[in-house]
């Protein structure tokens, strides 16, 4: 929601280093890197996360904690840093959570000025923090089946609904085009993109955007991993990698072609100025671009209220969460427990904004989320390990079960060549 437009057009006047700014090349690359910071990578990040904590929590018996994977690596001195996952594991739940809220305010405040005409300044804002966190506290406490559930499905459903509007409301074969053509530059340059630094360059770019997204992938991470993990229990590993990985990703790219396509549309042909509101304050992006289409209004009514749940849904599930993760893997923690990481959470998004606006929270999700990369890895190797042992042990099952059928086949004694008897 906060990206959508404002990351095209963002790459659009501001381009990776070697792409000339404001040309049909730079409108390429700008789609080309929002696919590719929105697509296989961070998806592929939350599904080894979630699938290491699925696999040892309910084939292996173990709690429901980051650290169960890494306490099951044969290595000792590992074994023993479980308390010191777990502690990372909530430190970047909380920092990454809080940076996502604190955007969040930022967009909300401007879809209300948008809509009503609220000013946008740093009180409002904040109140904004304290009225979405009685809403995703209420939902939290209500519990997982109920306020989580139903708050989410009407999120995606409404979503769903603001794509196709202006999908069908804006350049509908432009918006194709750009999907078509996005996903093949993507597809052949994504093993570039990935390695791509710039040793002999003085450029902040890959710093800015890649690696800050990469360290806030990471930071969701531990959050996003234990929930998915948790409403996941009974699908197969391929079933889980389809739904975790393929269908995000797919999303991500229809959604960025809507809004980010239809963004660069109109900067491009109809020369609107949504790189000027963008440059001017990235949370108005989304609004510069719905108040170029018919019912430019009501869609901007119905983006701040999507924003709002989406705020809502983050933090009801991040609060359930790292309820679960701080008494030891219980899966449904006390209201009190539940109140306390959201009113902390709260907290660090608002003293983050009044530090310094969107600049402080990235970087703290940065410093933050760096130390838990390694547990990542020790996560992946986990899993790989106990992967194999599971093929392993079916694979000696296979082959124990082959010995007894072959044994009650051919009972022994049977004459060479005599038709075996049953």
């Amino acid at each position: 929601m906060f990206w959508g437009v404002a990351e095209p057009i963002s790459h659009y006047g501001a381009p990776p280093p070697g792409v000339v700014a404001n040309t049909a090349e730079a409108a390429n690359a700008a789609m080309r890197y929002s696919f590719f910071h929105w697509g296989l990578h961070p998806w592929a990040v939350y599904s080894i996360v979630a699938l290491a904590i699925a696999f040892f929590q309910f084939r292996r018996g173990g709690s429901a904690l980051v650290s169960t994977a890494v306490e099951a690596l044969p290595w000792s001195p590992l074994r023993r840093i479980g308390p010191l996952v777990n502690v990372l594991a909530v430190i970047a739940t909380a920092f990454g959570v809080a940076a996502s809220l604190g955007m969040g305010a930022l967009q909300i405040n401007s879809g209300l000025h948008a809509v009503l005409g609220l000013p946008v300044g740093q009180a409002q804002q904040l109140g904004i923090i304290a009225v979405t966190t009685v809403l995703f506290l209420a939902s939290a406490i209500s519990g997982i089946g109920r306020g989580i559930k139903w708050l989410s499905t009407f999120n995606v459903l409404l979503a769903a609904l603001l794509a196709l509007a202006v999908f069908v409301l804006g350049p509908t074969v432009v918006i194709i085009d750009t999907l078509t053509s996005t996903l093949g530059s993507y597809m052949s340059e994504v093993v570039r993109m990935s390695l791509r630094m710039t040793p002999f360059r003085d450029s902040g770019w890959v710093g800015s955007w890649t690696i800050f997204y990469w360290a806030w992938w990471v930071s969701w991470s531990p959050f996003v991993g234990l929930f998915i993990a948790r409403v996941s229990r009974g699908r197969t590993v391929r079933e889980f990698i389809i739904g975790t990985v393929a269908v995000p990703t797919l999303a991500a790219f229809v959604w960025f072609s809507v809004f980010g396509g239809t963004a660069l549309h109109l900067q491009i042909m109809q020369h609107v100025p949504i790189a000027e509101a963008v440059q001017a304050d990235p949370s108005t992006a989304l609004f510069a671009l719905l108040h170029q289409l018919p019912l430019g209004t009501l869609m901007s009514g119905v983006a701040t209220v999507l924003v709002m749940v989406f705020f809502v849904t983050s933090g009801d599930s991040a609060v359930l969460v790292l309820g679960t993760m701080s008494t030891g893997g219980d899966q449904d923690p006390s209201a009190r427990v539940k109140i306390a990481w959201g009113l902390l959470v709260a907290g660090i998004a608002a003293s983050l904004l009044m530090a310094g606006g969107l600049k402080s929270v990235q970087t703290a999700t940065i410093v933050f989320a760096l130390p838990f990369t390694v547990v990542i890895v020790l996560m992946a190797v986990s899993l790989w390990r106990g992967l194999r042992e599971d093929h392993d042990a079916e694979q000696r099952r296979d082959r124990e079960l082959r010995l007894r059928l072959r044994a009650f086949v051919e009972p022994a004694g049977t004459a060479a060549g005599e038709a075996p008897r049953t």
